[in-house]
Order: structure tokens, then sequence, then C-alpha cells
């Protein structure tokens, strides 16, 4: 511990973002470029180094936090980085992505403000690529044995980095045209600029990792001909099968899947599209889900110059504080939070009749209605409480071109003939069925990730990389050395 009493005399400061007015003219992160470094050290000094770090069980990857709190707290950038890349492959992608589980399990969390765990995490990786301290890791020499992994997200991509470092032959297949799932296609620039993922795929390349992009395991290679390629295969691909709203009206143009929205603005920012053919420039925008894939798409359509945005919670607003008798520290609490994507909504009042930023809170939508050529045009919705009942006289109608369903993932997309071609079993909610040791029911194949965990955080996804790396080590010689952060049946603290 650097400073002893740094919780007592350092207040809480966040990276600032850029104003509203400026980012929302641009795609680039949110945040103020090189505004985080001198902050940090002292940020880092808030960290108490309690004597059980919750911090830890919070988070999935095992991160050592109050270890690399102190080395950043010192400004020993090349010991925190080997700290934090010993249990995380990706901190620069956390440190911008994840919702911080950990810094809910913050001791100093019970009554102050958390340290700011995810800011110094992503500090950190950032400063090792500035100065050189993420080299790629080639093995000492090879196993001999191949491994095909199914799926480039940060699961896929976790999985095969640790894999070939071990010495295994590693190939990613991915259906998509770039590498990085969901970081890729999912992720808006202005949360994570793709730049960061290039030069992680360009590591992982010169370490010996190969990639096999557009090629749809079971559809543009029979998944029994890929299967019998290899000595294991990780199947990490995602859970991309979206939920259905089945209400009247559905069928009308103009309401779209949030993940047929999200990739074509991306490729607008990778240079593959002059436009969105799917812009939401001009148009009345309404978001049916509350979720982060919901902010996602409302910071996408500020930028395309909505005429309004309103993003629609079937769940009442919560309060701004932790309700300890529901959701006791050190749990992750749904508390109000406001994203970059909900201040700039407020900041620009995009939907006038929101209760808070752009959200509606403890509403649902009861039908559609369309023009005469079948185009949507209004949303009818009515409030509800707790057990979703729908209560009286609160009916209204809201202006609505086009509507995006963010209502999340029930499993892993079934269209391709992966799953039948190998024969998985499959759980009853959607996902693959697997041991404790991360294997199906076919031998040599293995799942990770949200294709077999269900719907999860980045930091899980990472950790089930991790994890099932190890199995398939162990499989393949007998044993392993690699770290195994979690087990298939692990799920995040509640109560």
């Amino acid at each position: 511990m650097a400073d002893p009493k740094g919780f007592m005399t350092t207040p809480r400061q966040d990276w600032p973002r850029r104003s509203v007015e400026e980012r929302v003219g641009d795609w680039d992160e949110v945040y103020v470029p090189g505004a985080l470094l001198p902050i940090i050290s002292k940020q880092a000094d808030r960290c108490m180094d309690c004597g059980v770090p919750f911090c830890h069980e919070a988070c999935p990857l095992g991160n050592l936090i109050p270890e690399w709190n102190d080395l950043v707290s010192r400004e020993d950038w090349r010991a925190a980085a080997d700290r934090l890349h010993a249990t995380n492959n990706f901190p620069e992608f956390t440190g911008r992505l994840c919702p911080a589980p950990c810094e809910a399990g913050c001791v100093l969390a019970i009554n102050q403000p958390a340290v700011t765990i995810k800011n110094v995490e992503c500090a950190i990786g950032d400063r090792a690529w500035e100065e050189g301290f993420a080299p790629p890791r080639p093995p000492d020499r090879l196993s001999g044995r191949t491994v095909a992994v199914i799926g480039s997200g940060p699961t896929g991509l976790a999985a095969a980095q640790q894999l070939t470092r071990a010495g295994h032959t590693v190939a990613v297949y991915e259906k998509d045209d770039r590498i990085g799932g969901l970081m890729r296609y999912g992720i808006p620039e202005f949360k994570m600029e793709k730049h960061h993922l290039e030069r992680r795929i360009e590591q992982m390349r010169a370490e010996g990792t190969k990639f096999r992009t557009s090629t749809a395991v079971g559809r543009d290679i029979g998944a029994a001909e890929l299967r019998s390629r290899y000595d294991a295969v990780v199947i990490a691909t995602g859970a991309t099968a979206w939920r259905e709203l089945s209400v009247p009206g559905r069928e009308l143009s103009g309401i779209e899947q949030a993940m047929e929205y999200l990739p074509l603005a991306n490729r607008v920012c990778e240079g593959d599209l002059e436009s969105s053919p799917m812009s939401a420039a001009g148009k009345h925008v309404v978001i049916v889900g509350g979720g982060d894939t919901g902010a996602d798409c409302l910071g996408t359509a500020v930028r395309e110059g909505a005429a309004s945005v309103t993003q629609l919670d079937i769940y009442a607003q919560p309060g701004a504080e932790r309700d300890e008798d529901v959701e006791p520290w050190p749990t992750y609490p749904k508390i109000y939070r406001l994203s970059a994507a909900h201040e700039e909504a407020r900041d620009l009042e995009t939907a006038p009749a929101a209760d808070a930023d752009a959200r509606l809170f403890a509403a649902s939508t009861l039908r559609f209605a369309g023009d005469v050529d079948g185009h949507v045009r209004s949303l009818h919705l009515v409030e509800v409480d707790a057990q979703r009942r729908q209560l009286p006289d609160t009916g209204r109608t809201l202006p609505a071109d086009l509507v995006l369903l963010a209502l999340g993932f029930s499993g892993p997309d079934r269209t391709d003939g992966l799953i039948e071609q190998l024969g998985l079993e499959m759980e009853p909610r959607g996902t693959i069925t697997r041991d404790a040791g991360f294997a199906t029911n076919v031998p040599g194949v293995f799942a990770a990730g949200d294709a077999a965990r269900g719907q999860s955080l980045i930091v899980w996804a990472i950790a089930e990389g991790r994890a099932v790396a190890a199995a398939v080590d162990h499989h393949l010689t007998g044993s392993s050395r690699l770290p195994a952060p979690i087990s298939p049946y692990d799920r995040p603290m509640t109560v």
C-alpha cells in the first residue's frame, strides 16, 4: 500500500469524457485523450489493500487488483502490466467495455465511492502498448497437436492465445470478414476504437495463431469435416440468437433487431459503406430494451442524426443508491447509471417524454402501427408494475419510424448447422450442454463462452476462454499449467 490514507484524502475521479457537443459529432471514443494518466496514480492510491479483497471474487478473471493498484501508485508500469496480463489477456478491452463488478465488490464501496479499478486497468493496458510491455509470446516449442476455435469474440480469442502459447497449433474460424465477433461489429466505435482490437490480433498472429475469416463452420465447411482435421475443437460462437417481440404489427418494415442495425454502423466506420442502409438520420427512433445493447443503439442513433430517440425499459427506474436489503454489498447492484450514450441523450433532449435521459421505465410495448405502405409509424405502450401487469389508464403512443429490438439473446445461432452436424446436446434454455471440464457430448469438442454459459459479460467471456484452454490442454497432453479461473458452473455473486 503506497498511501495508507489515500482513500481518506483523495476523492474518486473518473476518466473525464469529452463534451457532448464534441463527441456526438464523431465516432471516436468518448473520453478525453490523455486525461487518464495524470490522475490515475492518485486514484490507485485509494486502494485500501484490504485484508480480504472482495474485488477478486467479484471478477471472474481473478485479477490481482490490489497488487497492480499498488504498482500503479508507484508508477511501476512494467510490473503492473505483468501482474495484469497474468490474469487477463485483453485488459484494454475490459477496461473499456466491462461494467466493473469488481468495483461493486470493492471494500471501500461499503460506504464510499469505490476505487476506479476499471480506469486503472485501462491505463495499464494502454501504457503496456505504449511502452512495449505487451510483445508477442510465441511458444518455445510446438506440441504437434492442433486445435480449431470456432468464433473470434473474447472467449475464442482468449482460448486461442492461451493454447497457442502452450505450444499447440491453433486456427480460429470466423464467419464474418473480420476477426473480433461482437467486439468488431456489435460494440460501437465510440465505446472501443477498433485499433485496440487490431493490435491484439497482430500480436496473436506473431505468436502463431492462424485466422480463417468468412468461414461459417457448418455452412462453408462441414462441422464433421473440421472435427476430423483437428485434435480438438472449441466452440465459442457466442449467444447470437436474438429474442423476438411477438406483438401485433411486428411484421411492419422499419422494425429491426439491434444486431442487424449496429453492424451496419460499424461497417461505415470500417470504410465498407458510405452510409448505413438502416441509418436513423431524420427518423423518430424507439429502442425496446433497457440493457447495454440498447444503450449502444442509442449512442449510434444520436450520432446518425435521429430526429428523436427513446429507449424503453420494462423495469422500474432504479434508485441512485444500493438497496442493502435486496442487493447487499458486495453483489453488483441494479442502480441508476448514466452511460455516455444516456448522458448525450439527456443533454440533447432526444426524448422529451422520457422519465430520465432517453429512457421510459416500466414500459411495455403493446403493438405497432404503420402507414399504407406497411412501414412502422408509431409504437403503443403501457406502464407495468413489478410483476409486469399492465396499469390502467397509462397507455401512450410514441412516433416511431425506426424501432430497434434489444431484448437480449437466448443462445447460439443454429441456422448454420454446426450444432446439428456435430450432434451436440443442448440445454432447455438453448445453450450447449457441457460437463465440468467444458467438454460436450462429442469427444474432443469443447464449448465455452456465451454459447454454453448464456449471455454474459466480457470478463466472464475471457475467463471462459482461459479456462477452456486449460481443459483442452489437459485433454491433449494429460496435464496443464494453464490457469483455469472459473468452472462451467460458477456464477456471479448474488443474494
